[in-house]
């Protein structure tokens, strides 16, 4: 499970440690592992991406010394695959992502979610913070 030191009210999103609730609103909450089909595509290719590389040489890129924590590295590299397979603005991508658990499970989230998890414009910022080096374009 994600785990995030964000207050709840710095954050308008779903309700997991990350997200800023406690953990024991999830005990109750089917894991998407446990309601998703994981023979389906975008749930085999989450299982096959090395996403400790993305946590391991992004770290540096987001800081979480002041204002907002930093969203987790497997959502930031997980968002641009989700929008650029079928070509979505940063917005769109986002609602998709509310809207589809396998995009959830695809991203690193345990249980399925019903608010957004990040303001779209992030999206513009890890861009920038990334750029080469990272590996993301646009």
């Amino acid at each position: 499970m994600k785990h995030c030191s964000r207050p709840a009210e710095q954050f308008e999103g779903p309700s997991c440690q990350w997200h800023g609730e406690s953990p024991q609103n999830d005990l109750l909450r089917p894991r998407l592992v446990e309601v998703i089909d994981l023979r389906r595509e975008l749930a085999k290719l989450a299982g096959l991406i090395g996403w400790e590389v993305f946590e391991r040489e992004w770290s540096g890129f987001f800081p979480s010394r002041t204002g907002r924590p930093a969203a987790p590295q497997r959502l930031v590299a997980g968002l641009p695959c989700l929008k650029d397979a079928p070509r979505l603005s940063d917005d769109a991508v986002v609602s998709r992502w509310v809207e589809n658990p396998y995009c959830q499970h695809f991203t690193g989230e345990v249980v399925c979610q019903h608010r957004r998890p990040i303001d779209p414009s992030s999206q513009t910022r890890w861009r920038k913070r990334i750029g080469g080096r990272g590996g993301l374009r646009h």
